[in-house]
């Protein structure tokens, strides 16, 4: 045994080991969303992993080009030193783990971590390091079986294609199986079996007005888990005008599930048939909604813009599918664009034909992937000779391309997190702190504002951190930002893929949790609310945030 052990240490790769250490080492700093010691770990022996694979990749360069090969001898005590550097390093980062953890905890206020429990981080690391790196050696085993057996009939060269091409469609093959099949099928038979789940607090409802009540097109049952809630939990007539003083009306909510009918096209035409029914287009609003990947509204979202509105507001919203959103952008990337543009062409094809003057204003909302599947929804072309007043777009994924496209043309000198674009008639940013009161700037007739956090790892991650520095990464950072983050190569890349995972597990107000005191200013901004003070403004955001202890 122990000569085994013996020889499985000197097989590896001393720069492989060398710059896997640094990466180890790297990865323990701080980027977007705190971790606890079990993602750590895994992280941890992601980025040796990847360091020792690229240092592997420079040792068989420097043997390929035929440089000189250091002796058995300098190369054991090479092996030897390299040992000791690699342990000061790993115990030095891990010792500086917690503070680096706090200073994330701190900007969120969060109460701060006593360890970062070093122990736990090096043993999931080590085991991960091992798991990933003979499954490395397991491609480089299979690839050479079949080279050397083709090697007998065709040019040595040639072979080491072909083997490598066949070795990376076995092991693509293992992946495509185990992963996107069998895991991700679980995943959505498991979220479609919670869809159904019926909670104590979500009553069918009795009013014939409802969504789902007596008189309801959509059936109680189909509405799914989070249909049912969002319809169960609106704020009631009594709720707003017992808070705000003044005459209310009950806010409509509509809803269809994604049992509800066959196709997109099935569920917008259901859509607007019962936000008909409800009396949806007597409002003097109307919310065009396209919820997250589980279906999911945010009733910190909702909420606060049916108590500006006094309840004369309606909302409709369909589901597209079971799965989170990090999850449909992997196995169902244009169900949501293509459920948003249905409902989008029914709602708006039926509003343009009503007198202006006896037509609600026309809104979208989006969340997450929501935001943008809603992006998608309309082109501005099709839209431009009756305009819909206006959109509010919250944690916006990175990939949206209209907010892409505006950040990267934002205005000179405004940061990445918190940009301004052109003269501020058309689209504006915002974040925990209002930023929407630009001086100077006065709206256009279609207003578009983007909630987002400079925290949030869905809006802000960029797969060329791999090679190079976002620019979000450059002062002045975000607020909620820690100040020790720096970017490394490679390991930056996979800090903040991991981050995208866990962007839902900060506190509300931080990475992709948005509040409701931060919705209030945009939506103020984005349907031109008036009649609110700011004393009575400010007692609603208290309102909501009392709502949450």
């Amino acid at each position: 045994m122990r000569s085994w052990v013996v020889r499985y240490w000197y097989s590896f790769s001393t720069t492989g080991l060398l710059i896997g250490t640094l990466f180890f080492a790297a990865s323990l700093t701080p980027t977007l969303i705190p971790r606890n010691y079990l993602t750590q770990g895994v992280l941890s022996g992601c980025s040796a992993a990847a360091g020792y694979g690229v240092g592997f990749f420079l040792r068989w360069l420097w043997h390929y080009l035929e440089l000189p090969e250091p002796q058995s001898r300098v190369l054991r005590v090479t092996k030897v030193i390299a040992a000791c550097v690699c342990g000061i390093i790993g115990l030095a980062f891990l010792w500086r783990a917690a503070e680096w953890q706090n200073s994330i905890r701190s900007v969120m206020g969060m109460d701060p971590v006593d360890s970062a429990h070093p122990l736990e981080v090096g043993a999931i690391a080590l085991v991960t390091f091992v798991f990933l790196v003979t499954l490395a050696r397991l491609f480089k085993v299979t690839l050479y079986f079949v080279s050397e057996r083709l090697s007998r009939y065709i040019p040595k060269r040639v072979s080491y294609v072909i083997g490598t091409t066949v070795a990376v469609l076995l092991f693509w093959s293992a992946a495509d199986g185990i992963i996107f099949r069998y895991a991700l099928r679980a995943a959505d038979a498991s979220f479609r079996r919670l869809d159904t789940l019926m909670p104590p607090e979500t009553q069918q409802p009795s009013d014939a007005r409802k969504t789902g009540g007596p008189a309801s097109l959509v059936g109680w049952q189909d509405l799914g888990r989070m249909g049912r809630s969002y319809i169960a939990t609106a704020p009631t007539e009594a709720d707003i005008a017992g808070f705000t003083g003044k005459p209310a009306l009950e806010p409509i909510r509509v809803y269809v599930g994604l049992q509800s009918a066959e196709t997109p096209q099935e569920r917008a035409r259901l859509a607007l048939a019962e936000l008909k029914r409800a009396g949806g287009f007597e409002r003097s609003t109307l919310v065009i909604i396209t919820p997250t990947g589980t279906g999911w509204v945010d009733e910190q979202g909702i909420d606060p813009v049916e108590y500006l509105h006094h309840g004369d507001i309606a909302s409709v919203a369909t589901q597209y599918s079971y799965l989170a959103s990090w999850m449909s952008l992997l196995v169902e990337p244009g169900y949501g664009a293509e459920q948003a543009r249905a409902l989008f062409t029914e709602i708006y094809g039926y509003w343009h034909t009503l007198p202006e003057d006896k037509r609600p204003k026309l809104y979208l909302y989006g969340l997450s992937l929501g935001a943008l599947s809603s992006e998608l929804s309309n082109e501005l072309f099709e839209v431009l000779g009756d305009p819909y007043q206006g959109a509010l777009w919250s944690g916006p994924p990175f990939a949206s391309r209209i907010w892409r496209s505006v950040t990267n043309d934002r205005n000179p000198g405004t940061p990445e997190w918190l940009p301004q674009f052109r003269d501020g008639s058309y689209v504006r940013f915002t974040a925990q702190r209002n930023a929407l009161d630009i001086p100077g700037a006065h709206w256009g007739p279609l207003r578009v504002v983007y909630l987002q956090h400079a925290s949030d790892p869905i809006t802000f991650y960029d797969p060329r951190s791999l090679y190079r520095e976002p620019d979000w990464m450059k002062t002045p950072r975000g607020p909620d930002v820690s100040p020790e983050l720096r970017w490394y190569p490679v390991v930056t890349f996979l800090q903040l893929t991991l981050d995208v995972a866990m962007a839902t597990t900060s506190p509300i107000g931080y990475g992709h949790v948005f509040a409701a005191e931060h919705y209030i200013d945009a939506w103020i901004e984005v349907t031109d609310v008036k009649d609110w003070s700011a004393g009575e403004v400010a007692r609603l955001k208290q309102h909501f945030i009392d709502q949450r202890r």
